[in-house]
């Protein structure tokens, strides 16, 4: 339908209004006008929740590059209706929270313009169903999220978290879209839809577990899963609405779309189960492990959000064992893993989003994150308290919250798959069982050090900026709302079950659409089994390290937790940095004739290569014309001229050489009857000589160089070699014609388009358009000019005033 197509375009429609609104009222209240867009997606998203959840799906294709099979395709089912209304839906939250949170005296034009794109993006990204459309919003998510991240540049954090970001993960995105191009290859189309149907006579080509691997890479360095977790604590440097909205909810869950999307692609692949859930287990544990040390709040949320997305990833990669193994009712039971990754992705971007909002209110009231500062401010800010707890609770996995449940659907389907064919041993499965519970400990750790560090324990008015106050209304609305949805999905689960998970489920798994047992019936309790044992050992231990964290806190101060890929990546950028700008020196040296000689033996090197490895160089003098002899003086005296030009020890006998070389050209228009040619030729000759004259005329006295003999030899063999390559290419194409000229149709100029002069035809009507964009690249030019020029005179005027 084009109503899902135009809802991709309506954020950047409305970005392009929002600086013309906000010059007029110039407040936060632009905030009013900007809300409506994400409001007004998600209403029309939701219209589709009751047609989709009873199967339905809904395409829409407008014809794009139709050679390379390129077309704007959207594509809306149960998996990106989710993300869809996730994109939506918090994003509408996070700008009515930004209202109140962000001071008018900020550049709030430029920043809900960037938010509105990013928006705008991945609706894209989720929507698509072409590869290359969804790459170039994958793309362009990195460049939005970059200038969110860098919304206050003035800070160096800032900036270099962008940076860090931006390099991390469009780098990924490169990789993925060599990914896509082998799987286009491979299969003759970019639609996922055309690529799910037909994957299977596919798999045992060489470059399906190359684009696996391709595909895979962008999507773990964009949802920040080991070794590419580095660049989201950096990025917590953007406002707090931005980090609620990008790293916990949209940008970094783009990873986790990609992989729900291409199981149906890569899922029966042991490799794919392997990868996927072992760099998601261990990305879950790097991140528990890393937020208990932090002492910045946002710092030890953006560790929590690395964990938790880690622990989603590995719950896609057990899901597609049931791919693996095929489609039977023992099998089924696999896919639970997935339909809990689906539940807990929609619980995180709820409690996570309100922890968010409440670590950007504490600091916005007191000046401050730091943990060690903080503490005793549930009698002074009872409501924000209330939202931290429920968040923090449900993070940790605690009923009555949705956490809760998610996280014991993750805890079954470990115990589920422990015993997997695909693993070697018995012994593996408990292995990813136990570190998966251990990560699971600390989580609940830091969940604690949230709400007790931060409101429990005494006050201490000096360690904080500002007098303590609870926030506005206004900032409390978004966060409420989560933390109401993180208590009300604990108590009706099974209304998202029933109307969002399963249509999800029978996207990521279409094969097996309908089969009983894809999506079970969520219920809080299940008896005294395995996974709710392994909750009450969670809650045990971290109750225990939480209390006594003083006295084992020490061991991060010892390896291996010393050892930091931050400082690894710091280290390769500034060698990069060092290389390239010793390699630069090496050859910018500032000398033009230098650079001429670069380029020249560049162009010795391959294209004379070139046609002595492919043996290119044959001749057929057999149609030519004979060579008359006032032609055959006029080309010898060109040459003589251009010999000469390398030994003459005058500036001003260099540019007569010069010119002889160019009247020479006009005498050979004007013998093969094109005087227009000839004229112009004349007219540019002139011109150059004149300008020639002119700025030698600037220049500095000739002086002698030391090498100039050696300097004139090497730089005539350049030339003569250069000569000889463009003589021989000419000749080879001149004498090997495979199509016929296209000259035969530009001489029925006059019938075709009117015009006497084939020359000014061609420029005039045949090469109209590039004509155009030249006078319009020339205008362009002349307004910069005139630009410089008055900004120029408006200085000097305003010195003359000062003085």
């Amino acid at each position: 339908m084009l109503t899902i197509t135009l809802s991709i375009f309506i954020p950047f429609l409305a970005a392009i209004f929002i600086p013309l609104i906000y010059k007029r009222i110039h407040s936060r209240h632009i905030g009013w006008f900007v809300i409506i867009v994400p409001i007004a997606l998600f209403i029309f998203l939701a219209s589709y929740i009751p047609s989709i959840a009873n199967g339905s799906t809904y395409m829409h294709t407008i014809r794009w590059i139709e050679t390379a099979g390129i077309h704007f395709t959207t594509y809306l089912d149960g998996l990106s209706l989710i993300f869809g209304l996730l994109i939506t839906g918090v994003g509408s939250l996070v700008i009515l929270y930004s209202i109140y949170y962000l001071s008018e005296r900020e550049s709030l034009g430029r920043f809900y313009v960037y938010l509105l794109l990013f928006m705008g993006a991945m609706l894209g990204v989720v929507l698509s169903d072409n590869l290359m459309v969804l790459y170039v919003f994958w793309e362009l998510t990195s460049i939005s999220s970059f200038l969110l991240i860098a919304f206050w540049y003035h800070r160096k954090k800032s900036r270099y978290g962008a940076q860090k970001s931006m390099l991390i993960t469009v780098s990924g995105g490169i990789a993925m879209l060599a990914g896509f191009i082998m799987l286009q290859s491979m299969t003759g189309s970019f639609s996922v839809r055309d690529i799910v149907a037909t994957i299977g006579q596919y798999t045992d080509e060489p470059l399906f577990l190359v684009a696996l691997l391709l595909v895979l890479l962008g999507a773990f360095t964009k949802s920040a899963q080991f070794p590419f977790h580095i660049w989201l604590p950096d990025a917590m440097e953007a406002p707090t609405p931005v980090s609620a909205y990008l790293h916990s909810a949209t940008m970094v869950k783009a990873g986790i779309y990609l992989v729900a999307r291409f199981t149906p692609i890569f899922g029966g692949e042991a490799m794919w189960l392997y990868i996927v859930s072992g760099v998601g287990v261990f990305t879950l544990l790097i991140g528990s492990l890393n937020a208990v040390k932090q002492t910045d709040l946002k710092a030890l949320l953006a560790y929590s959000t690395i964990s938790q997305l880690g622990l989603v990833m590995s719950l896609f990669g057990l899901g597609s064992v049931a791919l693996h193994h095929g489609y039977s009712p023992d099998s089924v039971i696999y896919t639970q893993a997935t339909f809990a990754a689906l539940f807990h992705l929609i619980n995180h971007s709820t409690f996570k989003g309100a922890l968010f909002m409440v670590v950007g209110i504490v600091d916005h009231e007191l000046g401050t994150r730091d943990i060690r500062r903080l503490g005793g401010l549930m009698a002074f800010m009872p409501v924000t308290f209330t939202i931290a707890l429920i968040g923090s609770f449900s993070m940790a996995g605690l009923p009555p919250f949705n956490g809760f449940l998610s996280k014991e659907m993750f805890f079954e389907a470990l115990v589920n798959a422990r015993n997997l064919e695909v693993f070697s041993t018995g012994t593996m499965g408990t292995l990813v069982l136990v570190v998966a519970w251990i990560a699971s400990v600390f989580t609940f750790v830091y969940s604690m050090i949230i709400v007790f560090q931060t409101f429990f324990g005494e006050f201490h008015p000096e360690r904080v900026e500002k007098p303590i106050n609870e926030a506005s209304k206004g900032m409390l609305v978004a966060p409420s709302v989560l933390a109401i949805l993180v208590v009300g999905i604990f108590f009706f689960p099974n209304v998202i079950g029933n109307y969002l998970l399963r249509p999800a489920m029978a996207a990521i798994y279409p094969t097996f659409a309908g089969a009983e047992g894809l999506t079970p019936h969520i219920k809080a309790w299940h008896g005294f089994n395995t996974a709710l044992w392994m909750t009450i050992g969670v809650v045990v231990l971290g109750t225990i390290l939480y209390r006594f964290m003083r006295y084992w806190k020490g061991v991060y101060s010892f390896a291996p937790f010393k050892w930091n890929l931050d400082t690894a990546f710091n280290a390769s950028l500034s060698w990069l940095e060092n290389g390239s700008r010793y390699l630069t020196r090496l050859y910018m040296k500032g000398y033009l004739k230098d650079y001429l000689v670069y380029i020249f033996v560049f162009f010795v090197l391959t294209v004379g290569g070139s046609i002595l490895y492919t043996g290119s160089y044959s001749f057929d003098f057999s149609d030519d014309s004979p060579i008359a002899i006032n032609e055959f003086l006029i080309v010898l005296s060109m040459a003589g001229a251009a010999l000469s030009m390398l030994f003459v020890k005058s500036r001003m006998t260099a540019i007569i050489l010069n010119g002889v070389l160019g009247y020479s050209i006009a005498l050979l228009f004007v013998i093969f009857r094109a005087p227009d040619l000839a004229l112009t030729q004349t007219v540019v000759e002139t011109v150059t000589t004149a300008l020639f004259l002119l700025c030698f005329y600037f220049l500095p006295e000739w002086k002698k160089e030391r090498s100039a003999r050696k300097t004139k030899i090497s730089n005539g063999i350049i030339a003569i070699l250069a000569g000889t390559i463009v003589t021989v290419l000419g000749l080879a194409v001149q004498g090997n014609k495979l199509f016929e000229s296209i000259s035969v149709y530009f001489e029925d100029a006059y019938r075709l388009a009117g015009g006497k002069n084939i020359v000014n035809t061609i420029l005039g009507d045949f090469r109209a358009f590039d004509t155009m964009l030249e006078v319009v690249v020339l205008f362009i030019a002349g307004i910069g000019v005139f630009t410089l020029i008055k900004l120029k005179s408006k200085k000097e005027e305003q010195d003359i005033e000062d003085q």
